[in-house]
């Protein structure tokens, strides 16, 4: 049945994260859709449906929404919260598993790229991924934008933003001493990381 609805509103057509929908000047994005300058794209993996203006409505842009394929589950959007766990990490980059937004469990898998520009907000030049995060650290970012690849751009250039979790290289769990250390529980020894302040 809502399958016979979205061909009556004359989508329907399968559209994939990021994909261009419209032109914001004549349409709004809708629940699964976002805005970026003048273009609206797609959240998520769904079919876009277009739903005309309400009758009488002073906004007489038809709103582009993205529906059904995998849109269970809470899906990252610019500006929001996510918590995730670093796979990788380079001299420039760290990739990373987005597990929650904002604080909700995702049922979809979604990938979150941290740029080196983005992993603090001073001293931008002087950032050393590798002192920065390290494989299997649990990290608190925001979600900038979508990037290539379907991957999500984030951000950790805030107090409250970096690493809340991490194991150290004994095996031990590593407790915030300073926004740039922490300290494994066995053995003493500091670790360096950029660290997300304590709540």
């Amino acid at each position: 049945m809502a399958a016979t609805a979205m061909d009556h509103d004359g989508g329907g057509d399968v559209v994939t994260p990021g994909e261009l929908l419209g032109n914001s000047l004549t349409l709004v994005a809708g629940r699964g859709a976002y805005a970026e300058g003048r273009s609206v794209r797609a959240s998520f993996t769904g079919h876009r449906r277009i739903v005309p203006p309400a009758p009488g409505s002073d906004d007489q842009r038809s709103t582009v929404e993205v529906v059904g394929h995998k849109a269970h589950g809470a899906v990252p959007q610019p500006g929001s919260v996510v918590i995730a766990r670093v796979t990788k990490v380079m001299a420039r980059m760290a990739n990373a598993d987005i597990m929650c937004v904002d604080s909700k469990a995702i049922k979809e898998k979604f990938t979150g790229l941290i740029r080196q520009q983005d992993v603090r907000a001073t001293e931008i030049d002087k950032v050393d991924m590798y002192q920065s995060y390290r494989p299997g650290d649990i990290v608190r970012a925001v979600v900038l934008s979508l990037g290539d690849a379907r991957a999500y751009y984030l951000s950790t250039a805030k107090n409250e933003l970096g690493v809340v979790s991490a194991q150290s290289i004994a095996g031990g769990t590593l407790v915030p001493i300073s926004w740039t250390e922490m300290q494994c529980d066995l053995t003493g020894q500091i670790e360096q990381r950029k660290v997300a302040k304590v709540e």
